[in-house]
């Protein structure tokens, strides 16, 4: 709306939401959401996966291992932060009290989305360590110490 007084015209006619450009453009941040999961998933499932020595025996912890668990966590709470996140789980809905779990999961994803761009910054940073870590290790140029 134009402020009280504004001697400048409003640029549209009608409110057109995100139907036209450029708000359209926001819901490929949608999609990006939505697809950014399915590498969270694989990259939790290898974090999961590096609980096993060379053998292959369950139940083992490296430096790699927590290389990968912090990289999945920061990742995992980059996509919870995210507005979007937010929307899919609380919104469109009219009454709280009738979604229970859904109001509970919004609340959590609220708090962390003020932390978004932190988030945002510090995943960067570990998916670069921990690719950097894989690669050293995978050249022989670092060892994986296991603590057990």
């Amino acid at each position: 709306m134009s402020p009280p007084a504004c001697a400048v015209a409003e640029p549209h006619t009608k409110y057109t939401g995100e139907t036209r450009a450029p708000l359209i453009l926001q819901n490929g941040h949608r999609w990006f959401f939505y697809f950014g999961l399915i590498f969270n998933v694989l990259l939790t499932y290898d974090a999961i996966l590096a609980f096993r020595n060379a053998e292959g025996y369950w139940g083992h912890l490296s430096v790699g291992t927590l290389v990968l668990l912090l990289n999945a966590t920061l990742l995992w709470l980059y996509s919870m932060s995210c507005h979007t996140c937010r929307h899919t789980l609380g919104g469109r809905l009219k009454h709280f009290s009738k979604h229970p779990v859904r109001y509970k999961l919004w609340s959590w994803v609220s708090v962390l989305n003020h932390k978004h761009p932190t988030f945002a910054w510090i995943s960067l940073f570990g998916v670069a360590f921990a690719d950097i870590y894989v690669r050293a290790v995978a050249s022989g140029a670092w060892t994986n110490f296991y603590f057990f």
